[in-house]
């Protein structure tokens, strides 16, 4: 009988003991999920993001679709503006350099950031440092100031241009900075840094393995980095040449402050639009600013398609 009870008070124990601990549990459960109350915080906390959002993106995009869908001459709903945008000679030309002038600047800046990425990812890291710096201090150098610079070196009367007058270079003598030809200069030079640092990161996920199994297979230098890193990299080469895509098509102060209203070009004729000498033109704006928004998002969705392509069986980075 001893026995008995004092198995039965053993039991009791460990029943008592298992109970306490799920109790325990349960406590620390409790305490560890987080108060409703503090939701309600984070909601708060996001509500005035969501009226930046809504009050400087959702409303006047919605305003820009609204008015380019009422014709300025009739008021009736239709597509009355895109017709005059996609007949008029100016705003067809328009649309033809703003494209040509971004493709050509992001493909050239592209190629030339990574070359630059790559002596980057090869340097030691203090070059490496410095080198990243220089290219922060670039990629904010643009706008206004970037033109400024640009016509005291290149412009009609600038340093280089008078020096391929007196040295005999053509090429800097006869370069006009206030054509399509000078605005792509400067789309690419202000492509580069940007272009640069977005394809650094990429670069920090080449393995070393790679290129040891590379030279285990006796593979040239060509085949290794054609082969090998770009394949790997192509994702992130595709989708840094959407944004320069993006940027180069959307840039107005650069090419303002160098060519005004003189050259055709999409943003130049949206704004010329919305800041008339004599009127306000917002139904024409609204349509040109649509069609420039939809050519964004076609590149993208091009991007995305050809960037999922390249990322089918290859490691992404």
């Amino acid at each position: 009988m001893a026995d008995i009870s004092q198995a039965g008070a053993a039991l009791a124990a460990d029943a008592a003991a298992s109970g306490a601990g799920r109790t325990a549990a349960h406590a620390s459960a409790e305490e560890a999920r987080p108060p409703r109350g503090r939701k309600w915080v984070g909601y708060i906390a996001f509500l005035p993001f969501l009226l930046v959002i809504v009050g400087y993106e959702l409303l006047p995009l919605a305003q820009l679709v609204l008015d380019s869908l009422i014709g300025k001459e009739s008021g009736a709903f239709g597509l009355e503006n895109f017709i005059k945008v996609f007949t008029t000679p100016l705003y067809q030309q328009s649309i033809i350099n703003s494209v040509w002038i971004s493709l050509v600047s992001a493909v050239v800046g592209i190629v030339v950031s990574f070359l630059a990425a790559r002596f980057a990812y090869e340097s030691s890291e203090r070059v490496r440092n410095a080198f990243t710096m220089v290219l922060n201090m670039m990629s904010n150098f643009s706008g206004v100031p970037l033109a400024f610079a640009f016509m005291i070196l290149m412009g009609n009367s600038g340093v280089l241009t008078i020096l391929g007058e007196q040295w005999g270079i053509p090429f800097l003598a006869d370069f006009d900075l206030y054509t399509g030809e000078g605005l792509l200069v400067l789309y690419i030079y202000f492509q580069i840094p940007l272009a640069t640092l977005l394809l650094l990161p990429a670069f920090s996920g080449i393995k070393k393995s790679w290129r040891e199994a590379a030279i285990i297979l006796q593979a040239s230098p060509l085949d290794y980095w054609f082969r090998i890193v770009i394949p790997n990299l192509m994702p992130s080469i595709l989708g840094t040449l959407s944004v320069l895509f993006s940027n180069a098509l959307a840039a107005y102060a650069t090419a303002f402050a160098v060519v005004m209203n003189n050259y055709a070009l999409l943003p130049l004729q949206i704004t010329s639009k919305f800041k008339g000498d004599v009127q306000i033109d917002a139904a024409t704006g609204g349509a040109l600013a649509v069609v420039l928004i939809i050519l964004m998002v076609v590149c993208t969705l091009i991007n995305n398609y050809f960037t999922k392509r390249a990322s089918k069986g290859r490691e992404i980075i």
